[in-house]
């Protein structure tokens, strides 16, 4: 580990030369439940007191199959909270101040592919890996939230095949839809996702916080209302009490 390190018992925390690397393992398929979503909040408080760029990645072959699907199907309050932070973070993760890199370090399906899309540089490790938003496949109307994160980032061609069609994609094929910006061979990933991570930490951190905001203004204004939005829905739908 490097210069600084915690573990916990759902992601690794490791910072060094100015990097913080966020290494989610859950040791299966790094379901987003709302404890990992809560660790990875903490892990970039941490990140955010030290000034750091955050590098968030996954275990080799996985880097997130999307919520946990027992918290969903149980419905109720606890399924309501877990949606909304799990969009809560991506917004988060698309204002940070600090540069936010992406390893995609296999397959990101549904809430994890909205997280790869919230990246400011997004890698992928090449491979027989499934990236993309399945939700309509598997019955399931697309969030407001999840559009729009979707809307901000995906190429105009590739928009409606992801959303509407549910289509799902190589690593490959993930550049040009707009899912990635790069794809490395899965030894090589670690280090050039540290790579990108430490050439976008000398940008001039004040200009790269403002440029994003003002280059985002518009997709968060329409994230945040599409949260609430959905929330309401939500819990509406599962006759949860705001």
């Amino acid at each position: 580990m490097g210069q600084d390190a915690h573990m916990s018992g759902l992601l690794t925390y490791e910072l060094g030369d100015g990097v913080a690397t966020i290494t989610i393992d859950d040791g299966k398929v790094n379901a987003l439940s709302p404890a990992m979503l809560g660790e990875i909040g903490t892990a970039l408080d941490r990140a955010d007191a030290d000034g750091a760029v955050v590098l968030l990645t996954g275990r080799p072959g996985m880097f997130s199959a999307g919520f946990d699907l027992r918290v969903l199907g149980a419905g109720g309050a606890g399924a309501a909270e877990m949606l909304r932070a799990g969009f809560e973070l991506s917004y988060r993760l698309l204002s940070f101040p600090a540069p936010v890199v992406i390893a995609c370090s296999g397959h990101a399906l549904a809430m994890a592919v909205f997280l790869v899309l919230s990246g400011d540089y997004r890698l992928g490790a090449d491979g027989a890996f499934r990236i993309g938003a399945n939700e309509v496949a598997i019955g399931l109307t697309m969030p407001r939230a999840a559009i729009e994160v979707c809307r901000q980032r995906l190429a105009p061609a590739h928009f409606h095949r992801a959303v509407n069609n549910a289509e799902i994609y190589t690593p490959a094929a993930a550049v040009a839809a707009g899912f990635l910006d790069e794809v490395v061979a899965p030894e090589d990933l670690a280090a050039r996702a540290r790579e990108r991570a430490l050439a976008l930490g000398a940008l001039d951190r004040a200009a790269h916080r403002a440029t994003k905001l003002r280059a985002r203004h518009g997709a968060l204004e329409a994230l945040r209302a599409a949260i609430g939005t959905d929330d309401a829905e939500v819990r509406a739908l599962m006759g949860v009490t705001p």
